[in-house]
């Protein structure tokens, strides 16, 4: 087939997950024409649905860091977007618990790390301040976060697809990319699936997730040295039987993979734990019970009078990380012509959490750089 066979359409997403969707919107609110393609039949059916749900205030990361400020950005453009698209969400606040002296330190450090990265509104409580708000919690020392949240991810990304929609774009599902080339003047691109699409563009973005490492791959033209490594780091998550005795949601501190078994809630009220932290080879999504043998001495540091029996197996998801275990954290990384030197072309590797807080923010990022 020649080139000029192909149907062009002017700019490509891969991938509708969170992070997709709002790259898409923003492209397509500039008035691009967006075609979004899925590798499954649904949106967001990998990490974006397999989290915690949680809009992070922005105090983890380090100051300057993309994480930082896509995460304060987002996390401020989500709670408007929330409000004015009647998207279910509840600003319900956040502890982070200190539950030994030993712990004290990592607090401070977070406390720094939040003003430096523009996190001005935390709070440093006592114990006897903390049980106060959470009378359950064996706590030392905390610090309150009352712009942390929880939303409705699905209603989030059902919110975008429709402003994509109305903004003329499209979403194709069941429509894996199986290979592509960097052209003169853009991208081809061969689309598998039921129905088989051979297509042209000028601007691409790769926002495929877990995919985002061998799509780069696949698309020949792409430099090998703009392409991290992939791995992946999965995290299971436990439901409470019965209610749990916490309003706001409860943190520990920070382990070095993840932010440590911690509990959630969701929008019914329904408590969460985890996810704790799993390297593993090839992605799945099984949970294993016997992993909640570890969770009640987790939790117990901070929740001593969790029951026996009372944790059942949930759900899992998957870091899309682009270093291995042992490594520092890398930042987000979000590369556009800039970064790579390929015309059009815009790349999204390792966005993990904060990803779902951050998607507004990182949308508008990618259509900056590819304008």
């Amino acid at each position: 087939m020649s080139e000029t066979d192909r149907a062009f359409v002017d700019c490509v997403v891969a991938g509708a997950g969170v992070v997709g969707l709002a790259v898409a919107r923003a492209l397509a609110l500039k008035g691009h024409e967006v075609l979004v393609l899925e590798a499954t039949g649904l949106i967001g059916s990998e990490t974006s649905a397999r989290n915690s749900e949680v809009i992070h205030s922005g105090l983890y990361y380090p100051a300057g860091s993309r994480k930082a400020q896509l995460c304060v950005a987002g996390r401020n453009a989500l709670y408007g977007y929330c409000t004015e698209r009647s998207i279910p969400h509840r600003r319900c606040g956040k502890l982070i618990v200190a539950a030994s002296a030993a712990e004290t330190a990592k607090l401070a450090a977070i406390d720094a790390h939040a003003r430096a990265a523009g996190v001005t509104d935390l709070q440093h409580l006592a114990g006897e301040q903390a049980r106060e708000l959470e009378p359950a919690l064996n706590v030392v020392e905390a610090l309150l976060s009352p712009s942390t949240g929880i939303i409705d991810s699905h209603a989030l990304m059902l919110a975008m697809r429709g402003d994509i929609e109305d903004a003329g774009g499209m979403i194709a599902f069941n429509a894996p990319i199986l290979r592509g080339s960097v052209e003169p003047d853009g991208f081809s691109l061969d689309v598998g699936g039921e129905e088989p699409m051979a297509l042209a563009c000028r601007l691409f973005v790769n926002a495929a997730g877990h995919g985002a490492v061998p799509l780069a791959r696949a698309i020949e033209g792409i430099p090998a040295e703009a392409v991290p490594p992939a791995y992946y780091c999965k995290g299971s998550y436990f439901t409470l039987s019965g209610k749990a005795p916490f309003s706001r949601l409860i943190y520990p501190v920070p382990e070095q993979a993840g932010l440590g078994v911690h509990l959630t809630l969701d929008l019914g009220g329904q408590a969460r734990f985890g996810p704790d932290t799993e390297w593993i080879d090839t992605p799945h999504y099984e949970v294993d019970p016997l992993r909640g043998n570890a969770f009640y001495a987790a939790i117990r540091h901070y929740w001593p009078a969790l029951p026996d029996g009372a944790l059942n197996p949930a759900y899992a998801g998957i870091r899309p990380k682009i270093v291995p275990a042992g490594a520092p954290a890398a930042d987000f990384r979000i590369d556009g012509p800039a970064e790579h030197g390929v015309p059009g072309l815009a790349q999204l590797f390792g966005i993990e959490s904060p990803g779902l807080t951050s998607s507004l923010a990182i949308g508008d990022l990618v259509a900056e750089k590819l304008s």
